[in-house]
């Protein structure tokens, strides 16, 4: 097997509040499925994340609390990285934006560009407070959305249409800072002409060529993102800000930049390059062979509001930085509703992951198993918790539990622990055992082509067809007639047992650990799964219930909770 590297990125998440399962289900679990999953299939992963700390929405938080935007990011990227960790989300490293690491890499890059006339200097006239004396940037401008005419949309995107803006383009404008009508004023920014790259950026989407080389397969990217790419292509791409007037965020660092920040869609994908970085130096290892000449492939994880940033404007960035590698697919997701309704965290509308992890304690791949089930792969979906609770009861409880249940069980009772030896093998045996070697190559298409959803199903097919195989073959009954049957049996069924260990750690990873600690086996290798896992002999210990049933005392609670927000 060729060993590939891979670069994995999920979209910064902005420090201004905790983890909902909105994030989980478009950037986060997504991504640490397809890494684990590339882990375990020997590959080199670096898994990038971390928090992105400027924007203007930190800083008018910060404002009507009347705290620093330092103290909002402290609190809520402590909080987050603790959250990810106990969920078992495994990034490689989960970095931030305010870091000077960060700060010295986004300024060196600007400069690189600038020096590479990749940006024009344009003086132009732009909104004003004159109250609060500022101009205003993105958040700090509301009104009504020129595509959908939704009354509070902001100066960057509407979220009821999900159209990037700018803030010219709002009509009948407010400042978010006093509620005034806004003046225009003269300002100095660097722009980016992303109308001088339209003619490559489409060849490269839609054909997958990058200076008539074949880059990527369109074949293989979402439909839903090639979609929103060729909306914005077809209205033709305009020149965008790449600066702002701010006081937060990564100062310009070139003359005649005082009182400008980079524009946080230039500052946070840069992030992913310091984070990466950060990582390969704390590790002993170059960070050039996960960024440059091809040797990694770039995968972002993102729901499908940041798709245009990462499909157009990040990848402008990166071809105007020379030898770069740009990304190999883009699979984002669509949105996760929450009950009927569109989830939304001004309205409180939302499960916080924090507060999950306390009210549900051990009982996270629940949560990682409901989200991967329902994920909004190519259109929104909606999580409700009697599906929740359903999802817990009837398939991991019932089925995936109720397999491993019984096998250890039969094996302390019957041989204290010791898995017994196997003898002459039926047809239905070798069937049973020839179709384990299928599934690491079923499962493994699945998640290759983004398709998580049916990969988790065919996992629980084997555990299904486990089930199956006890039912049919009933040794249960046969202890009494045919010891050699009996042992076969259960052999087969530790077998399956040790494969569902090890296929299921990219979905559920603390049930894996949990499960190769009741079968007392090591980690394996994807493809290692088929054939002989655990010998005879082998000492399996006590058994221990994966899973745990939801009651309805529970699922209420969690309503009430939700509807007294």
């Amino acid at each position: 097997m060729n060993k590939k590297r891979f670069t994995i990125t999920s979209a910064l998440l902005y420090a201004n509040g905790p983890i909902h399962l909105g994030h989980l289900s478009g950037a986060y679990l997504p991504a640490d499925i397809f890494s684990r999953y590339q882990k375990l299939k020997g590959h080199d992963v670096a898994f990038i994340c971390g928090s992105d700390e400027h924007g203007a929405a930190i800083t008018l938080q910060a404002k009507k609390q009347g705290i620093s935007p330092k103290e909002i990011i402290d609190k809520y990227h402590n909080l987050n990285k603790k959250s990810f960790e106990e969920f078992g989300i495994d990034f490689s490293i989960y970095d931030r934006t305010s870091s000077a690491d960060h700060h010295n890499t986004a300024q060196e890059i600007f400069k690189i560009l600038e020096k590479n006339n990749s940006f024009t200097k344009k003086t132009s006239q732009q909104l004003f407070d004159r109250e609060h004396k500022q101009f205003l940037a993105d958040r700090y401008i509301i009104g009504e959305c020129p595509k959908c005419s939704a009354k509070e949309a902001y100066g960057d995107q509407c979220e009821k249409c999900g159209s990037n803006l700018n803030p010219e383009e709002l009509i009948n404008p407010k400042s978010s800072l006093s509620g005034n009508a806004p003046i225009l004023k003269e300002t100095t920014h660097w722009y980016l002409p992303m109308q001088k790259h339209e003619k490559w950026i489409k060849k490269w989407i839609n054909e997958g060529y990058l200076d008539n080389k074949k880059s990527h397969d369109p074949k293989l990217w979402k439909k839903q993102v090639i979609g929103q790419c060729n909306s914005w292509l077809e209205s033709g791409l305009k020149e965008r800000s790449m600066t702002r007037d701010l006081e937060w965020g990564v100062k310009v660092p070139i003359e005649n930049g005082e009182g400008k920040v980079l524009y946080v869609w230039l500052d946070a994908p840069i992030g992913y390059i310091s984070a990466t970085k950060k990582y390969t130096a704390e590790n002993g290892l170059d960070w050039r062979k996960y960024w440059k000449k091809n040797e990694s492939e770039l995968i972002h994880f993102m729901g499908k509001d940041n798709i245009v940033f990462h499909c157009i404007i990040f990848p402008i960035i990166l071809k105007e930085l020379g030898d770069y590698n740009l990304p190999k697919n883009v699979p984002a997701n669509g949105f996760l509703n929450l009950e009927g309704r569109k989830l939304s965290t001004s309205k409180n509308w939302a499960i916080w992951l924090h507060e999950y992890l306390n009210d549900f304690k051990n009982q996270q791949d629940t949560l990682r198993y409901v989200l991967c089930a329902t994920a909004p792969e190519n259109k929104d979906t909606d999580f409700t918790w009697k599906d929740f609770q359903a999802r817990n009861n009837n398939e991991l409880v019932a089925v995936f539990g109720n397999f491993i249940n019984r096998v250890i069980v039969l094996t302390n009772k019957y041989w204290e622990g010791t898995v017994p030896e196997r003898y002459n093998l039926t047809d239905y045996d070798q069937k049973t055992l020839d179709s384990i070697e299928e599934y690491p190559q079923k499962i493994g298409r699945c998640i290759e082509k983004y398709q998580l959803r049916e990969a988790l199903n065919e996992f629980m097919n084997l555990a299904r067809n486990g089930n199956k195989y006890l039912a049919e073959t009933e040794p249960w009954k046969c202890k009494k007639t045919d010891e050699k049957r009996t042992k076969t049996i259960i052999n087969i069924a530790i077998q399956i047992s040790a494969s569902l260990a090890i296929l299921c750690e990219p979905f559920l990873p603390h049930t894996s650990k949990k499960l190769m600690g009741l079968l007392n086996m090591n980690k394996i290798a994807w493809d290692s799964v088929g054939g002989i896992l655990i010998n005879d002999g082998h000492k399996v210990n006590p058994n221990e219930h994966l899973f745990s049933k939801i009651e309805d005392e529970e699922i209420t609670y969690q309503l009430e909770k939700l509807n007294n927000q």
